[in-house]
């Protein structure tokens, strides 16, 4: 896997944490950049934390699950794809609480990473160098994550379920590219 679909699995996955840090600047009565930074970290560390438990999982498992490891990665990103597109046109309204309160912000980058442990199983069947993918997603999302916290105290809300519905897109197609190399449909 190159660093082109690497760095577009680090967008699809932070595509939540975006909108939750829309969210969190939206609920910023004035925009605090330390608070930002500190939204970004626990999205983008949590967001890059997450695929290196599930690659470490993954790995144990590795042995038995090789000849359809294709199947796997395309069944999970299609999965989580397929669920933020689905959010992105049915989900119901967050709740984003005001406020700066760590406990939370916590609880949300555990919510928001979950699916980057679905793909970093994905990523001990692939044989993807970990640390590099890791580090990758995980400064995608805090780049992506405090760009959220601006737009979402500059515009509002306006953007969330549009960033949520590209995030699902770009899974699904990854997902689709590998299951078709691995069948030799794409060179």
């Amino acid at each position: 896997m190159g660093w082109i679909e690497l760095f577009l699995i680090g967008v699809g996955l932070s595509m939540d944490a975006f909108a939750v840090s829309i969210c969190k600047g939206l609920s910023m009565g004035k925009l605090r950049w330390r608070q930002g930074v500190v939204i970004a970290a626990f999205f983008g560390g949590f967001q890059a934390a997450m695929p290196l438990i599930g690659w470490a999982l993954g790995r144990q498992f590795e042995r038995y699950i090789t000849s359809v490891d294709h199947w796997i990665a395309f069944v999970l990103l299609g999965y989580i794809g397929g669920k933020m597109i689905w959010d992105a046109f049915h989900g119901e309204e967050d709740a984003c609480p005001a406020g700066f309160d760590l406990r939370e912000l916590t609880m949300m980058a555990v919510a928001t990473s979950i699916d980057a442990l679905a793909v970093g199983i994905t990523f001990a069947f692939l044989q993807v160098d970990i640390l590099p993918a890791v580090g990758l997603i995980g400064l995608t999302t805090f780049v992506i994550s405090l760009g959220g916290v601006w737009i979402g105290h500059r515009f509002g809300s306006r953007y969330k379920d549009k960033a949520t519905l590209a995030g699902g897109v770009i899974l699904c197609l990854i997902g689709l590219k590998i299951l078709l190399e691995h069948l030799g449909m794409l060179g």
